[in-house]
């Protein structure tokens, strides 16, 4: 039996985009990759996120935001940052860790301007299918184009 590839998802914060990485990895590729997800801070779970990542079947309910520093010791294979913020401000990761970056649009920005609660969640709705269309793509993604 192959080794699973240990894999992170770097946010600022750890409430939204990182947990829907984290939570579609677990959903679609538990298999091939044991995943994490961390912020440089931590700022709790988004509720919106947990609201489309459930509407899609995918529970990341139970999940909790968590620092990267307490993970610090993780062997991970890959780091994916996913969002600048994170990738300017990631830490070095002792090891063999390749740090990439793959950067989403971050929800609750883009969806300050908006007024109905529906037209807020289509805005979580659209990255979290963008999240999945990449997930979908690994490990291959990671490790044949050397992302």
């Amino acid at each position: 039996m192959q080794n699973k590839i240990k894999l992170l998802f770097l946010c600022t914060g750890n409430s939204c985009r990182s947990q829907m990485a984290e939570g579609w990895t677990r959903h679609l590729k538990s298999d091939q990759i044991e995943t994490w997800s961390a912020g440089i801070e931590t700022h709790g779970l988004n509720p919106r996120a947990v609201q489309v990542m459930a509407e899609a079947g995918v529970d990341i309910s139970g999940h909790e935001s968590q620092n990267i520093q307490d993970m610090l010791d993780i062997p991970f294979d890959y780091v994916i940052t996913v969002c600048g913020h994170a990738h300017e401000t990631c830490p070095v990761f002792p090891g063999k860790a390749k740090v990439v970056h793959v950067g989403f649009e971050d929800p609750p920005k883009m969806a300050k301007d908006y007024l109905t609660e529906e037209d807020l969640l289509n805005c979580y709705r659209r990255v979290r299918d963008e999240i999945r269309a990449f997930v979908e793509t690994l490990p291959g993604a990671l490790i044949s184009q050397d992302i």
